[in-house]
């Protein structure tokens, strides 16, 4: 996800003085300096003061004592999927609060971050092809399909739509049927691993930055541009009639989309703000396995009549849904620093077609033995550590967005007929940023949401002086795997939202596995993906990260804000640089011409 990043702001500097008395009936007074700069503008020391007995501590705990799988099972077996505004989210808000408390954190509750939507859940969801033979098909509702309210059969139809003219030819034509929509895609081999660990050829580039002058291909907008002619497309097969619409699964990495599994997020619906009422899919919607999908298409294409039968339970459960987040913490106990905040985290919600394991019930299992790791140890932190698992994480960011927004700051945003139509943390500032107190109080932002593979690293977002930090702190780490950092920056989860406001925010280097294969918002994406081991050593990387900045005399350091209002006005091409283009202008100037 790309952030709204803040503009600039120079800390002002008071230095006290002395006053001093000269009347021989009183003492002298010395008023000694004081310094209003926050510590992360302070110079930082060249040496970090590392407690590796507490390295070991954590290690010990977490490796030997692990009680990582215990909250997954919960979480993903006791609970389920977690779409945001459903039922389930709210059941794993609710206990994840009880379960901080038990685990010996204090203030653990709930933070409304604001109306999200309509609730939803999936009861039941069937489809199959009734002529010319009969076969059950692999097939879930995308997430906010209205009901069927009891099975409806027709004729299959494919419609082949790229925009709206494309529609034209198809009125009169879908009444009482099954829309078939989207391209058949290839369907290849699965000739290489779906699970794969960084190698040190992986790493190695990884650790390089890369070079990109002149514009970035700019996907989001093409993404958008594409979700709104769906959301015309379900309304036209609507208005004409139309009983269900069938979409196509969507492949994964190496081959991995087929044999039975399906990527069903919000990118397969009939446009983005589904979960609005205003913008509800008007039909009975699923997505369906490529091989199924493949089979129909191939006879519509031979002329061959189809009948198919869909079933989709769904129950709508309000329209007006408010998100919460979970956050809970143990208290900093130095009189000085108590006041300042550390942060972990990643985010509860999941899609709803799994249990949602490794996007994002890892990283959430993960901040959860975290703070049971040091809450385990009796840690005395000098700073407070705060947990926070966000939701509407899957709808871009709205969880966290919402937290930030209300303790640290947020950038005015563009009300541009182009820009109101994208997600907030997508659309384009109109204004600097307001930044709030508590922005100077958090050292920095942990997360994790990259599935279930150990941690190889870290990104530093770009911020070059902590390098030499982490550098150190990572030393002690090498043979649990953890020896990469990169300066480049990573996209699409929650610590961009802390980084966009100015706030020291990082995203772990993992082993991706069968990530992007086969789970990340898949119907494979369970318990049985998770893999113990790695994640048990996730727990003990981040509880290291995580007390070694409570525990520094300084908050880690922070890069130069930006001012993300300029952004389009410094990238703009400069004026008068070509000769020949000046005489020109200048020519043109001139009277009689």
């Amino acid at each position: 996800m790309p952030s709204h990043k803040p503009f600039t702001s120079i800390c002002a500097v008071f230095l006290g003085f002395s006053i001093f008395a000269f009347a021989s009936d009183k003492k002298s007074e010395t008023k000694p300096a004081e310094t209003s700069k926050p510590s992360y503008e302070l110079p930082q020391p060249a040496t970090e003061t590392i407690d590796l007995t507490m390295y070991q501590r954590i290690r010990e705990e977490g490796l030997s004592r692990s009680h990582i799988m215990e909250y997954a099972s919960g979480l993903m077996d006791g609970i389920g999927s977690r779409l945001t505004g459903s039922p389930n989210l709210k059941r794993a808000n609710e206990w994840t609060r009880d379960q901080f408390t038990a685990m010996g954190c204090v203030n653990a509750h709930l933070e409304d971050w604001g109306e999200f939507g309509m609730g939803w859940r999936q009861l039941n969801t069937s489809v199959r092809m009734s002529a010319p033979d009969t076969a059950v098909f692999i097939a879930q509702a995308v997430p906010w399909s209205a009901s069927s309210h009891g099975p409806v059969s027709g004729s299959a139809i494919w419609v082949d739509a790229k925009d709206e003219k494309d529609l034209d030819k198809y009125k009169g034509q879908l009444a009482g049927k099954i829309v078939f929509f989207g391209e058949m895609r290839d369907v290849k081999p699965v000739d290489k691993a779906l699970s794969e660990r960084l190698d040190d050829a992986n790493l190695k580039t990884t650790a390089e930055y890369p070079i990109h002058v002149g514009e970035h291909q700019d996907y989001i907008s093409g993404f958008f541009k594409g979700m709104q002619f769906r959301e015309k497309a379900g309304k036209f097969f609507s208005e004409e009639h139309a009983a269900g619409i069938v979409v196509p699964s969507r492949d994964g990495s190496n081959n991995g989309g087929s044999g039975g599994t399906i990527f069903d997020d919000g990118g397969t619906g009939m446009g983005w703000f589904t979960y609005k009422r205003e913008h509800a899919e008007p039909l009975p919607i699923v997505v369906m396995a490529i091989e199924n999908y493949g089979r129909v298409y191939r006879l519509l294409k031979a002329h061959v009549p189809v009948v198919v039968e869909m079933d989709v339970e769904a129950e709508f459960t309000g329209d007006h849904e408010h998100g919460f987040d979970t956050i809970a913490e143990i208290p900093g106990t130095d009189p000085k620093l108590k006041d300042e905040v550390v942060m972990v985290g990643g985010h509860l919600d999941s899609w709803a077609s799994s249990t949602g394991a490794t996007d994002n019930g890892a990283g959430t299992v993960v901040a959860m033995e975290v703070m049971r790791i040091l809450n385990a140890l009796h840690v005395q932190p000098r700073r407070t550590i705060r947990v926070g698992l966000w939701t509407g994480e899957e709808e871009v960011g709205l969880g966290s967005l919402g937290y930030v927004r209300q303790h640290f700051g947020y950038a005015p945003l563009s009300t541009a007929p182009d820009q109101v139509v994208l997600p907030e943390l997508m659309r384009k500032p109109s204004g600097p940023i307001e930044l709030k107190p508590e922005q100077e109080k958090l050292s920095g932002y942990f997360n994790l949401d990259n599935g279930t593979g150990k941690i190889r690293g870290i990104y530093l977002q770009e911020n070059a002086a902590i390098r030499p930090i982490f550098q150190q702190w990572m030393q002690p780490l090498a043979d649990l795997g953890v020896s990469t950092i990169t300066q480049r920056s990573t996209c699409c989860t929650d610590h961009e939202v802390f980084d966009g406001v100015g706030i020291p925010g990082f995203q772990f280097i993992q082993d991706g596995l069968d990530y992007e294969s086969r789970t990340h918002h898949s119907n494979m994406d369970t318990y049985e993906r998770l893999q113990p081991d790695d994640l048990a050593q996730a727990a003990v990387v981040e509880a290291i990260f995580v007390y070694n900045t409570a525990m520094r005399d300084q908050m880690l350091p922070r890069k130069p804000l930006p001012q993300p209002e300029l952004d389009e006005q410094r990238k703009a091409p400069l004026k008068n640089t070509m000769p020949g283009a000046e005489a020109q202008q200048d020519k043109a100037k001139k009277p009689g011409n």
